[in-house]
């Protein structure tokens, strides 16, 4: 293209160029039309929020709850000691029929095994020999006192006649008690199996024989344990400085990990004197009727209740924002600016609202739906 060419064209594109540009901007811009984003202002540790429409976001008042002040606990079910027994055998032997297993319920009486021991022929040989000794020393003391009575023994031979009798009385006595003992009732036809019955009525909670295994007496484990599970003990972990919250006497709430739903009432029977030193915690016992869901290892949650009430503040629910683990609420801060406060939430109540511990005090306000105002800012 030749300089004349040039400079004639020059002035043409120029003006096409500007055509083009200004239909361009004649357009439609969405992200012009769009209302400003929040803008966020950090000043230390405290978060100011500033937005173009307040009054999209409208304010709640901090009003004054009374309620009592509550501690929550971890805790676990355990047996009651004083309803455990444990059952045991007094015969040595060996174990030839068991009829019970660990976590069966059992009934008063019912047969839990059975032992072949050979300590019931011993008892019984006793019984006899007493037996036989007694009738001897009966014999002896018919004939002395005829004696005595014709003047032909001494006195004293006739009291060590009669001493003689009334100890043979108390050998058969003690042989036979033995015997029973043993778990032999029949004292003329000794069996040399003895049947081993639950002393009450429960839960067996801990087994230790097996069929065909060997018991010895009062030296071997109790072959079963049985508990009775009409009552519980529940026993949670306290720190230090919370004790001075808890008595013995009042109730607290038990909810079970299993039941969430459900709560129960258990009375404070313990407080434990010893505190575990590494977690500087102590045995907390409480005592609750067990209605048929609790069993042995279960964990459960203790709500302990304050007696004396504390003025506590409240917000609607959706005021609360739960954030990194923590709880938060937005107060207003100057004009169309909010700042974000960090609180300590507490338990809900009735109207969708809820309990604040610490962070705010009655009369304040905040912004009624946290979650909105956030969700503002985020985008």
């Amino acid at each position: 293209m030749n300089r004349t060419n040039w400079v004639t064209t020059a002035p043409v594109l120029g003006a096409f160029i500007l055509a083009a540009l200004g239909g361009c901007a004649s357009k439609a811009d969405p992200a012009a039309e769009a209302p400003p984003p929040a803008q966020v202002e950090h000043v230390g540790n405290v978060l100011i929020i500033q937005v173009d429409n307040p009054q999209l976001f409208p304010l709640a008042t901090v009003v004054e709850h009374e309620s009592a002040p509550e501690l929550n606990a971890t805790g676990a079910v355990s047996p009651d000691i004083s309803r455990t027994v444990p059952v045991i055998s007094l015969a040595s032997g060996r174990v030839v029929e068991v009829d019970a297993r660990l976590g069966d319920t059992v009934k008063k009486g019912q047969l839990l095994l059975r032992v072949q021991s050979a300590d019931i022929a011993s008892a019984y040989s006793d019984y006899r020999k007493a037996v036989a000794d007694e009738v001897l020393a009966h014999t002896q003391l018919d004939r002395a006192t005829d004696l005595y009575g014709h003047g032909a023994i001494s006195q004293n031979d006739f009291q060590v006649a009669q001493d003689a009798e009334a100890k043979a009385k108390v050998d058969v006595e003690t042989s036979a008690e033995h015997l029973r003992v043993l778990g032999s009732p029949d004292l003329d036809h000794p069996q040399a199996v003895i049947d081993i019955r639950a002393p009450i009525s429960g839960v067996i909670t801990d087994q230790q024989v097996t069929n065909a295994a060997g018991v010895q007496g009062l030296s071997s484990p109790n072959p079963f344990t049985i508990s009775d599970l009409s009552r519980v003990w529940i026993l949670c972990d306290v720190y230090e400085n919370d004790l001075p919250q808890i008595h013995i006497g009042e109730y607290a709430d038990i909810r079970l990990n299993a039941y969430p739903d459900r709560v129960l009432k258990a009375r404070i029977d313990n407080i434990g004197p010893i505190l575990d030193p590494s977690i500087r915690t102590a045995k907390v016992r409480l005592e609750v009727p067990n209605p048929g869901l609790m069993d042995i290892g279960m964990f459960v949650t203790a709500t302990f209740h304050g007696a004396k009430k504390v003025a506590r503040a409240a917000v609607p629910a959706s005021a609360i924002l739960h954030l990194h683990d923590r709880d938060w609420v937005y107060l207003p801060a100057g004009e169309k600016k909010f700042q974000q406060q960090e609180v300590v939430a507490g338990s809900m109540l009735p109207n969708n609202m809820q309990e604040v511990v610490s962070g705010l005090k009655p009369g304040q306000q905040v912004v009624g739906n946290a979650l909105e105002l956030q969700n503002t800012v985020e985008q």
